[in-house]
């Protein structure tokens, strides 16, 4: 099968937050010749299309959701195709899986982005970055398709790119399928320690292992979100089963049985609270699908 349709998918199911109601269809391509199929679902599911990848930067909305999934699912799992520093990878490898392999070649530019969960597709769609590092650094060209084209590569200068945020300069549904990636020479060795060095730190500060979303809010210029809902004292406050980090307060947890009702009502508060006291206005990073 090419292309996988099912029917009202649950939406804590497929998000890294684990909460959320169902969505009307999620179809998963497995295959470039599920493409053909994809663009008469598009056309057919419009409006409210979404690409999924791993669902790590996700807070859906509980109940039933007007909003149809693509995700790319290939049957066929395959690994980065390496030439010298470039590095090809297809948009549904995680990113913890092309970081081993960079280990493994020696290769350096990509270290910062230890301890994100998503997929490559996923992470460039949110422009995922931290320690001073995202996708935009190291992105050579992306493989994109869109219903009308097909599949095309595009250079990452041909696209827009800011913080958090990616945009690929089309006027139509677009899925990334593939990406390139341009590095450095590096050993084994020394991107081992780089890698591992900054996922102790994030282990250290920030609640890796638990049920979120990532960070909630972006940082505004200047500050540090997590900072700002600490002093407002957000760290640790919790509505039924979501409560704001006690490691880092710039996350969201589902602690079990928690719902995007408890967790939007705590970001509101938080929201307000930040804007009386600091006068500064927190902007959510985290995808809201309501």
């Amino acid at each position: 099968m090419t292309l996988k349709l099912l029917h009202e998918p649950s939406m804590s199911e497929l998000t890294s937050l684990g909460i959320g109601g169902t969505a009307r269809t999620l179809a998963k391509v497995c295959d470039e010749n599920g493409l053909d199929k994809l663009a008469r679902f598009v056309e057919s599911e419009r409006p409210g299309l979404l690409a999924l990848g791993e669902g790590s930067n996700m807070l859906a909305g509980d109940g039933k959701l007007d909003l149809a999934l693509v995700q790319i699912d290939r049957k066929q799992k395959s690994d980065a195709a390496i030439s010298g520093w470039t590095v090809r990878v297809p948009a549904d490898m995680r990113l913890p899986k092309l970081l081993a392999t960079l280990i493994r070649e020696g290769l350096s530019g990509m270290e910062g982005l230890a301890g994100i969960p998503g997929s490559v597709g996923g992470s460039i769609a949110m422009n995922a970055g931290s320690y001073g590092t995202d996708m935009a650094t190291s992105v050579k060209r992306v493989r994109l398709w869109t219903p009308t084209k097909g599949l095309f590569w595009k250079d990452a200068s041909e696209m827009q790119w800011g913080y958090r945020f990616f945009s690929p300069a089309t006027d139509e549904f677009t899925l990334v399928w593939e990406a390139e990636f341009e590095l450095s020479a590096s050993s084994e060795d020394e991107v081992r320690n780089r890698i591992k060095e900054i996922f102790s730190k994030k282990k250290a500060t920030q609640p890796v292992l638990e049920k979120t979303a990532g960070c909630v809010f972006k940082n505004p210029e200047g500050y540090s979100a997590g900072k700002l809902l600490d002093e407002a004292g957000f760290r640790g406050k919790n509505l039924g089963g979501m409560c704001f980090s006690e490691i880092h307060a710039n996350f969201l947890v589902n602690k079990g049985g928690g719902s995007a009702s408890q967790a939007l009502e705590l970001m509101s508060l938080a929201t307000e609270t930040v804007t009386e006291r600091f006068g500064i206005t927190l902007k959510p990073e985290v995808i809201i699908i309501s």
